[in-house]
């Protein structure tokens, strides 16, 4: 069902939708609370601590290994690695200052290097300095940033990675001078929680850039002559499908949500994405999960190719709140 868009159209959610929303894990929960039902913060805060300790939160954290890594590694390709478990606790909303999180953290910084998962001159890197692909860094950062670690020395690298035209790409400089969706997103979310935890010019004038690049193109569309990009290049992702976890994948609920976080006043260069983003709203006012991307998660989140989605209802959710209230 797609609704005509006003600023009455989405908010409040049907109740029948924000009580299957809330009907979920304490990692939903507090973020709809939160973001979706305008909860006093003390009740939001209550619901935000349960996720240490019950739930896809805690199960995740329990299955850190005795060396620190999630799977053995820094990074793998079976995306339960320790670098998609942060992402996922980051995604989850984990509390860095819970105890749970501080031990899991502490335990990283301990024992995780790149070894045997990187090129070989960062085999000793400490998994917050990052290996080499900006892609990989990007997602490492943002997770380490959320974290409150010290990630300076890959956002220095990043920032001289950054290409003419705004963004970013991991096969630059040998095979491509132009910039990648999937990348540019990556390192966006890096920059973004770092300026949020280090004010910096440069961080800043550098996200802004890259943010550009993404609305230059309306979140999908070819700069030359305006066609919609139906697929991307290297992964064959569409972008229109939606997936949760995302891990490097480009999408526009994913970029959206980006913007939304920025807080920047949504303009007609998102009304494109917008117009997809709503299409996909069925008549009980809930949003599927599209696709999921191959790999072995980490911890079930309990969400099946085809069905509603309380990720991606939230998140759907709260890009069309701001959207409407610009």
């Amino acid at each position: 069902m797609t609704r005509a868009l006003t600023n009455r159209s989405f908010f409040p959610p049907a109740s029948a939708t924000l009580e299957w929303l809330l009907d979920s894990d304490p990692s939903v929960r507090w973020q709809v609370l939160q973001d979706i039902a305008d909860a006093p913060a003390r009740e939001v805060a209550r619901e935000r601590a349960r996720i240490a300790r019950e739930g896809f939160g805690a199960r995740l954290l329990s299955q850190q290994e005795a060396d620190g890594t999630w799977g053995g590694a820094a990074w793998n390709r079976g995306w339960n690695s320790t670098m998609h478990a942060l992402t996922l606790l980051r995604d989850f909303g984990l509390d860095p200052d819970a105890p749970e999180a501080q031990r899991a953290l502490q335990r990283v910084r301990a024992g995780v290097t790149w070894r045997g998962c990187g090129p070989d001159e960062c085999a000793a890197n400490p998994f917050f300095a990052g290996e080499l692909e900006p892609c990989i860094n990007g997602q490492v950062a943002a997770a380490g940033a959320y974290f409150a670690q010290e990630v300076d020395s890959i956002i220095r690298r990043l920032l001289a990675e950054q290409l003419p035209d705004g963004g970013w790409n991991c096969d630059a400089p040998d095979r491509s001078a132009r910039s990648s969706f999937n990348t540019t997103l990556c390192v966006l979310e890096a920059l973004l929680d770092y300026e949020r935890i280090t004010p910096a010019p440069a961080v800043t004038q550098a996200r802004l850039r890259g943010q550009d690049y993404l609305l230059a193109r309306r979140l999908f569309r070819r700069l030359s002559n305006g066609a919609v990009i139906h697929r991307d290049r290297k992964g064959g992702a569409d972008w229109t499908q939606f997936a949760f976890p995302t891990w490097w994948h480009y999408d526009l609920l994913r970029a959206l949500d980006y913007l939304r976080r920025v807080g920047c006043p949504p303009d007609d260069r998102v009304a494109d994405a917008i117009a997809v983003l709503v299409s996909k709203c069925d008549a009980a006012g809930r949003w599927p999960l599209d696709t999921r991307h191959p790999g072995t998660m980490p911890v079930e989140l309990e969400e099946s190719v085809g069905q509603p989605s309380r990720w991606n209802t939230l998140r759907a959710l709260r890009v069309l709140r701001w959207y409407c209230q610009r």
